[in-house]
């Protein structure tokens, strides 16, 4: 296959990308000639590029600027200039916009036009989360808020039935994903690096061995900012948002396996009931078009040192399931971490999976930052401390923003294991953490603040499982 074929508003559209790293905004303002749809960070942060994608999992909204066209086979796309009906008729929400003031400069204006009509579709009023990726500078959140309530109450215009039209009009292509292999004679001609998009896990196992050196593509919500911010050419890659089988969450007995394609906003909503306080960390997790392509999987095989996933995957000692070829191994997920960058990963392997105990109520995950919503992490810190009788039987405290790897406090741990659970315990272990750690000074933090905080957290943790308000959303002066 030499082409993506998807819909565009309402009408079938085939295209052969100039290179497979073309982005959606790219084409959307360039090629198609549709200039609603703004160009502001082109890193996945300020909303201003937001459009609907819908597929066989529904709607999601989703920034344009870090969206590659191959990810887009065979599903269906709406910008602001498809929201109107066919005689012009204007949507809920920009009805609900104009009435309420909701834009002054409006530029970032579609963007959230685009976030709130992928809401009001999907019956979702939380407006401060699916309205935390769009960020406004001139008008003030509080009309755009009030508007997206008087829409929320407004039927979903028919027009946007778009589930039907992506069996009724796309003729070419498979919408679960067909294997492609997109390469020589596609994308760029026969000089092109390989392109594959597989259709399984298999096949994905086959080609990459065969290829290791290649990129593999999920949400690209980090490989996206390669692109557009570092310029940088992929060369060979596999786009593997239709390899289902490695998108399942499934109930193994007392255990969850998780797999590496499950994006983190289908991973929230997954732990609500399991693990409520990790389920609340992600919700920071970038924003909500962000947590709708970030995989789980490319949270754990970027290896930041900062990333929010695997704190609390170690915390509640998280198996690592790897695939090289046909062969499978498993092991834990700290020792997945390195170095810096660095992890126990072969040449053709890739990360097919997690598994996570269904219960663990003492887990809890605290992420620091400067701001409450889409921020990078100064530190994360998750703790799952067993007690019984009064004494600390068991402990796994892991963070993240310490070190250069994801990391856990196996000093502080020490300490606290065959104590009793008290303040006192707490305050003598608090020393063990500046063996555990010599965290860096950076833009987002002080090595001092990094330090003092992670002993304060301990504290915080504490309190906590003593029932007491510790969030910065309970807690008041």
């Amino acid at each position: 296959m030499t082409q993506v074929t998807f819909l565009l508003n309402g009408a079938p559209v085939c295209v052969t990308p100039a290179n497979p790293s073309q982005t959606l905004l790219d084409y959307l303002r360039e090629t198609a000639g549709l200039k609603g749809t703004k160009e502001g960070c082109n890193e996945g942060d300020c909303g201003a590029c937001t459009v609907m994608v819908t597929d066989a999992q529904g709607a999601r909204a989703l920034n344009a600027c870090i969206l590659f066209l191959p990810q887009l086979q065979g599903k269906a796309i709406r910008t602001v200039e498809g929201l109107t009906g066919p005689n012009g008729e204007a949507h809920p929400v920009q009805t609900a916009m104009i009435a309420h003031h909701g834009s002054q400069c409006g530029f970032c204006t579609p963007g959230f036009v685009m976030s709130m009509a992928t809401a009001q579709l999907n019956g979702d009023a939380d407006h401060d989360t699916t309205l935390a990726g769009n960020l406004c500078r001139c008008t003030g959140y509080a009309p755009i808020i009030r508007a997206a309530q008087a829409a929320q109450t407004q039927p979903v215009p028919d027009w946007l039935n778009d589930a039907s039209f992506i069996r009724a009009q796309i003729s070419s292509g498979d919408p679960k994903g067909a294997e492609s292999p997109l390469g020589a004679g596609g994308f760029g001609g026969a000089s092109s690096p390989p392109v594959f998009r597989p259709a399984s896990s298999d096949a994905l196992a086959d080609w990459y061995l065969a290829n290791p050196l290649a990129t593999l593509i999920a949400g690209a919500t980090d490989v996206g900012l390669w692109v557009t911010k570092q310029l940088r050419d992929l060369g060979p890659v596999a786009f593997l948002n239709g390899v289902t089988d490695l998108q399942q969450i499934e109930r193994q007995g007392a255990l969850v396996h998780i797999g590496a394609g499950v994006t983190v906003e289908a991973l929230r909503k997954a732990l609500l009931p399991l693990h409520p306080s990790f389920a609340a960390m992600l919700q920071r997790y970038g924003s909500t078009q962000v947590r709708n392509a970030a995989t789980i999987g490319g949270n754990i095989a970027n290896g930041s040192p900062i990333g929010d996933g695997p704190p609390a995957l170690i915390a509640l000692g998280a198996t690592l399931h790897l695939r090289r070829g046909g062969d499978m191994r498993s092991i834990p997920l700290e020792s997945f971490f390195l170095d810096y960058r660095k992890q126990d990963r072969r040449a053709g392997e890739f990360v097919a999976g997690i598994s996570i105990p269904a219960q663990a109520p003492a887990l809890r995950c605290y992420k620091i930052s400067k701001r409450f919503d889409q921020d990078i992490s100064a530190l994360c810190g998750c703790f799952n401390v067993t007690v019984d009788a009064g004494q600390v039987t068991a402990a796994r405290i892991a963070f993240g923003g310490m070190a250069g790897i994801s990391k856990r406090a196996a000093h502080v741990e020490a300490a606290l294991v065959g104590q009793p659970w008290s303040l006192q315990t707490l305050k003598a272990a608090t020393a063990a953490f500046a063996q555990d750690f010599q965290p860096l000074s950076d833009m987002r933090a002080s090595a001092d603040y990094r330090l003092l905080t992670a002993q304060n957290l301990l504290t915080r943790y504490f309190h906590d499982l003593s029932g007491q308000p510790v969030s910065v959303q309970q807690v008041h002066a």
